[in-house]
């Protein structure tokens, strides 16, 4: 019987450090520490609250970014399987980092963004449409984007090509 007792609770030690040990690895999205870190992207500082974006592998590395035009263009440049989380501040909840999937984007002139594309993530669909009512400009969801960027990357390797000749 005693030696019962303690194989039970020898396997309930097991068991909990091997929970743990998993619990460990489960990539978490970290606070970004604005005015501290830099954009891995452009090396500039993440300073506005309302612009700021976050990878974080499935490994649990984080990337930082100061603007989504930023994080779009790393993003896309990588195996995107390999994020556990993609997220983005959003204009109307400063600070809080939201799913970029989830998230909607509006491209206004009024409303200039800190690499200059006019690029403002807002946390939801009718937030996203009092934002154009009041400032102009285009609605994109995550796909959207994912397409306007890729085709403004074509158009300017099309520029560049032809520079060249």
């Amino acid at each position: 019987m005693k030696k019962a007792v303690i194989d039970l609770i020898v396997n309930k030690i097991m068991v909990l450090v091997l929970l743990t040990g998993m619990l460990a690895c489960t990539p978490t999205p970290q606070p970004i520490a604005y005015g501290q870190q830099a954009c891995d992207f452009c090396r500039m500082g993440i300073m506005d609250q309302r612009y700021a974006a976050e990878l974080v592998t499935q490994k649990g590395k984080i990337f930082t970014f100061d603007a989504v035009e930023c994080m779009v263009n790393y993003y896309q440049k990588q195996e995107q399987e390999k994020f556990a989380h993609v997220l983005v501040n959003s204009y109307d909840k400063p600070g809080e980092l939201l799913d970029a999937f989830a998230t909607y984007y509006l491209i206004s002139e009024d409303l200039p963004s800190p690499m200059g594309m006019f690029l403002t993530a807002i946390s939801d669909e009718e937030m996203a449409e009092k934002m154009v009512k009041k400032h102009g400009g285009e609605v994109y969801q995550w796909q959207g984007l994912m397409d306007l960027f890729d085709s403004q990357r074509a158009m300017h390797n099309h520029q560049v090509q032809h520079a060249a000749h």
